[in-house]
């Protein structure tokens, strides 16, 4: 509810979040999602390179990709570029917030302490749920276990193997990275993500299909010029299952599970409608099912079905293809890259963030039982 004003009306609550959004995924949304729904109005900060270089080391993607991302993201009312990494309470003034959001888990300045101290203590600070199985740090690891044998351009040199294998042993010398992502879909989920909107008669039904795997930036400059094609779009992204995905992009695609993959694309505001699992070959089921007006692909190479023929054969022949070029080139392949470039750098800061955490939990153990 919002804090009452004169005249009897509600001045709407507005809410704050802030954070690096380097590698954005549905743990992101998720926090965002529950955010929004604490207030009436959400405004995120999100750090530039500079500062987030200063505290964690280099983002994998530039400040500008990253505002972008977070844009995309469908419960975000408002962006504040170069949002300081200290939450303050002149912060939240500027912005007039009235306390901010953070998930349940640790952030540390460079020097230990608690970004968010100074709000907690004046009691402007929520929290909400982490979301069980997946972070950024989870992720790297996939995609570092990905690499380590399906990557042919790189040498195989013990060098090379010396340090994937120690990725994520930190002071404990575990690595919670090896297993497989613990996150269990549910329906309450795909509900909270869903918009739930039918299309509406005078609506142009726009059809998409693909891995959308590790959803990035690439992913999010494709969809918006989709949305722009009409005056009123309905986007529907087709999802390919985890087997046709390896079938066609082969390595250790898809990094994300076809469930991690769907709350990636719904979060995302262009998008009205998934289909879980779609099939490779775009049908005149699927077509005449969703009254389809129109079927999108971008730039990247169109790899052939499994018995030869071309998956856009349908549309085509309807007269109802259309090419897109998002003038973006990243694909999920890069920035994979991106991140086995940066990887020692990575190794080192989950060192360090690990060391970190493991400190203010043995600290806060001391406490516990000094009081006792």
């Amino acid at each position: 509810g919002g804090a009452a004003t004169g005249g009897g009306g509600h001045r709407p609550v507005r809410v704050w979040c802030d954070g690096c959004y380097d590698m954005v995924h549905y743990g992101h949304s998720n926090q965002l999602r529950q955010a929004r729904a604490m207030g009436d109005y959400l405004i995120v900060g999100v750090h530039t390179d500079e500062e987030i270089a200063k505290h964690k080391g280099p983002p994998v993607f530039t400040q500008e990709e990253r505002y972008k991302m977070v844009q995309a993201i469908k419960w975000v009312d408002e962006i504040a570029p170069g949002a300081p990494y200290v939450t303050t309470l002149e912060t939240l003034d500027k912005y007039s917030c009235d306390f901010c959001v953070h998930g349940d888990d640790i952030t540390l300045t460079i020097d230990g302490k608690d970004t968010y101290e100074e709000v907690k203590t004046a009691g402007r600070y929520r929290e909400c749920k982490r979301t069980q199985g997946v972070s950024t740090t989870d992720l790297v690891g996939r995609m570092l276990l990905m690499t380590k044998a399906h990557h042919s351009n790189i040498d195989e040199d013990l060098d090379y193997r010396k340090h994937t294998d120690n990725f994520g042993k930190g002071p404990k010398g575990h690595s919670p990275w090896t297993g497989v992502s613990q996150f269990l879909q549910t329906s309450q989920k795909i509900i909270q993500f869903a918009s739930g909107k039918e299309p509406q008669p005078g609506d142009t039904i726009i059809y998409v299909a693909g891995a959308f795997d590790l959803f990035h930036v690439g992913h999010v400059d494709f969809l918006e010029k989709v949305h722009q094609l009409a005056e009123k779009p309905y986007i529907i992204a087709g999802l390919h299952f985890d087997q046709e995905v390896n079938r066609y992009k082969g390595k250790n695609y898809p990094i994300m599970n076809i469930h991690e993959r769907t709350l990636s694309v719904l979060a995302c505001r262009y998008v009205s409608e998934v289909v879980i699992g779609a099939p490779y070959a775009v049908t005149a089921d699927l077509l005449d099912h969703f009254r389809v007006t129109l079927v999108c692909h971008g730039m990247t190479e169109v790899v052939p079905d499994k018995d030869g023929s071309d998956p856009y054969e349908e549309p085509k022949q309807r007269g109802i293809f259309q090419l897109v070029d998002s003038g973006s080139n990243l694909t999920t392949d890069l920035i994979v890259q991106r991140i086995i470039k940066n990887r020692l750098e990575f190794e080192a800061r989950n060192q360090k963030k690990e060391a970190k955490e493991l400190a203010v939990l043995e600290a806060m153990r001391r406490l516990e039982e000094e009081k006792h």
